[in-house]
């Protein structure tokens, strides 16, 4: 990479993080570039020089820092390993990322969710489930786990890993002991995989 294409980097990446922090305080909508220009501390045109458009930084902030998540969950995926340890893989991939992108984390459920559209556009959103539901189906098919419902079960996997990041962010003063990731995540897969019930 040329020293120039270097400064448009460096000066893309400085947008897109000061975006993130824009979009988490003041909410994707309410936000204007005036505000990530302000963030950022750049002029307000390049903002628009850099991404066209909000819509467009969004975008991006979404897909590049998804990206690393996405490329580690399709590794496991292809590793063939048993189905149990691809889900422990898959879950602490995307619970590691999203308590490491916590501003990312809000505004994808502050936004995402009022707005079907942008998820519609961002396909990349639900891949991480995607690649669950892979391999809960090749866990059926190969007797390691029993029949269920594919979809519910991969949500299932998931939903406890975003409590994780807003309990971890909202509830932190209430937890003196603190928040052990490893704790939560072993606990959690645990219990999704053989239950709570004695046997």
């Amino acid at each position: 990479m040329t020293e120039r294409a270097a400064a448009v980097e460096d000066k893309r990446a400085l947008i897109r993080d000061a975006a993130v922090r824009a979009f988490a305080k003041k909410g994707y909508h309410a936000c204007r570039v005036s505000d990530i220009a302000e963030e950022a501390g750049v002029a307000y045109g390049l903002v628009y020089h850099y991404f066209g458009s909000k819509e467009a930084v969004l975008e991006t902030v979404f897909r590049e820092t998804w990206q690393a998540m996405l490329n580690a969950i399709q590794a496991v995926d292809e590793l063939g390993e048993p189905a149990p340890e691809q889900v422990r893989k898959v879950a602490a991939i995307v619970l590691r990322t999203w308590l490491h992108l916590p501003d990312v984390v809000r505004v994808v459920i502050q936004e995402f969710g009022r707005s079907p559209e942008l998820a519609e556009r961002i396909g990349e959103l639900t891949l991480p489930i995607d690649a669950l539901q892979r391999v809960i189906t090749r866990g059926i098919e190969n007797g390691e786990f029993r029949p269920v419902d594919v979809k519910v079960a991969a949500k299932l996997a998931m939903s406890p890993l975003m409590h994780a990041v807003v309990a971890k962010r909202a509830f932190a003063l209430c937890m003196p002991e603190g928040f052990n990731v490893q704790t939560y995540l072993d606990t959690h897969i645990d219990l999704y995989l053989h239950g709570i019930a004695k046997h």
